[in-house]
């Protein structure tokens, strides 16, 4: 085929995918508007999830998504950072693709797998051990313990966020150390040579360059923490509710949709569903963008 064939089939296929999420934004924006015309910002402030009474309020799923997903960080990101340094800095050329390959086939497995592992692993080790040991050492100071109070149940929102933080982490992994591996060497060897050592070479020429581009790793992180679904629908307790306690149930706007949306029935409660799933098409979108910013921006600071 000719040149000018070639360039309108590639233009094509290239459009398609712009304009499939397009669409689909779209879909979600109309088939949301029954529930913004019916609940307005109340639907976003309202606190009450009620089938029976028609009463849709998301603020209990957005705290559950936002709470989870935060905890997942908490955990994931130093340690995902720290591999990261020592995958591209300290470990030899064999460790550092043996173990990268390992952390990055984490992000193959399918996330029904984490949940299975989850309910026959972590829920009974979270149960027995790490609620036990937390609400013994936590539970009685005065403004902590309300996060670690209540029965340890095992499932809740601890468990949410601790099966998140091991499904987040290739990702954080992977484009930090993509980071890393943008900084030119003579900034390292640079520092070496004005008398620094191996740690404080990492810290100056490596850590503080990379700062922006840790952003960009970190928030995609979040952005897929926000969005998984079955992990996450298997050990958060899917009871909408505002609660400070960490062992408590919470449920998610990922989790909510899993649940309900194949049995439900009133136009007004699927329309309900739709609006949160568009609210967190558009966080999620919003989050990739920028954050794609950030890490475009730290590689193209470097040569």
């Amino acid at each position: 085929m000719s040149d000018r064939q070639a360039r309108w089939i590639f233009l094509g296929i290239a459009t398609s995918v712009p304009l499939a999420l397009l669409a689909i934004l779209i879909f979600l924006g109309k088939a949301s508007l029954p529930a913004f015309e019916r609940f307005g910002f109340g639907f976003f402030t309202g606190t009450t999830w009620d089938q029976v009474n028609e009463t849709f309020g998301a603020l209990p799923v957005i705290y559950g998504t936002l709470v989870s997903s935060l905890l997942a960080l908490l955990f994931s990101a130093p340690v995902s950072i720290t591999a990261a340094l020592f995958l591209t800095e300290i470990a030899p050329k064999k460790i550092s693709q043996t173990v990268g390959f390992l952390i990055e086939m984490l992000a193959a497995i399918p996330s029904v797998v984490y949940g299975l592992w989850g309910i026959f692993v972590l829920v009974p080790f979270n149960r027995d051990v790490i609620e036990p040991w937390l609400l013994n050492h936590f539970g009685s100071l005065p403004v902590v313990g309300a996060l670690f109070s209540g029965a340890p149940f095992g499932v809740g929102i601890l468990a949410a966020g601790m099966i998140l933080a091991i499904m987040i982490a290739p990702t954080i992994t992977s484009i930090a150390r993509e980071v890393f591996r943008s900084i030119p060497r003579l900034e390292k060897e640079a520092a070496l040579a004005l008398g620094a050592t191996r740690f404080e070479m990492i810290r100056i020429a490596v850590i503080k360059s990379s700062k922006s581009g840790l952003v960009g790793a970190i928030s995609l992180g979040l952005a897929r923490a926000l969005g998984e679904t079955m992990a996450v629908t298997m050990l958060i307790g899917n009871r909408a509710q505002i609660t400070a306690s960490l062992f408590e149930p919470g449920q998610t706007m990922a989790s909510v949709l899993a649940n309900e949306y194949a049995e439900a029935m009133n136009p007004l409660h699927v329309s309900s569903l739709l609006a949160v799933g568009f609210t967190l098409f558009i966080v999620t979108l919003i989050m990739n963008f920028f954050t794609r910013l950030l890490v475009g921006k730290q590689k193209g600071q470097r040569p």
